[in-house]
């Protein structure tokens, strides 16, 4: 496959809603198998030099040597997943990445956490479109265990997501947020 990408994922990746009768969705289902291919060289590596390589072949760009994966992990395309330094992702975790997720520096991911930056629209006529929305984790925030953040979503900086929460909505900066649908649980957390 070409290093080009597809128009199809620039179109996403722009927050573009994309039908899946795209005459190029062929093109993103290819993606998606170049990413189950890279996934399972990196899902079955056990040394850490060698992890953070095989990633890099994953989201399509060089781990900073402050970042650092633990397999198994999941994703469809991979290539829409940008990392920061410092970031550290538990074992376990899913992003669908066609609308893009941004981790900025220092964030700390949990076991479990799935992250999604697309979705469907509800009505039955209009539901095998994909609409993408951008997720971006913003610096030293912590994303607890098995937690979920929806398409679109905006995680502020030092926020903190607790186990198991699903987050519908952005989150501001300095606030711990928990629950279905994710709530404010405390504000101005301080170092």
């Amino acid at each position: 496959m070409s290093t080009e990408r597809p128009a199809i994922i620039n179109a996403l990746h722009a927050g573009e809603a994309v039908s899946i009768s795209h005459p190029d969705m062929p093109l993103l289902t290819q993606a998606a198998s170049d990413a189950f291919a890279a996934l399972k060289a990196f899902n079955q590596a056990h040394e850490i030099a060698e992890m953070r390589d095989l990633f890099a072949e994953v989201i399509g760009s060089k781990l900073d040597d402050t970042t650092l994966v633990y397999p198994p992990f999941y994703t469809n395309h991979g290539k829409n997943i940008t990392l920061g330094k410092g970031v550290f992702i538990n074992h376990a975790c899913s992003m669908l990445d066609l609308g893009g997720i941004e981790i900025h520096d220092e964030v700390m991911i949990g076991p479990r956490v799935n992250i999604t930056s697309e979705n469907h629209p509800v009505s039955p006529a209009e539901r095998k479109t994909l609409v993408p929305g951008k997720v971006i984790i913003k610096k030293n925030a912590w994303i607890g265990a098995d937690a979920t953040i929806l398409p679109g979503v905006t995680i502020g900086e030092h926020t903190v997501v607790a186990a198991g929460a699903v987050v519908t909505q952005d989150v501001p900066d300095n606030t711990v947020v928990g629950g279905v649908p994710a709530k404010v649980l405390k504000e101005n957390i301080a170092d």
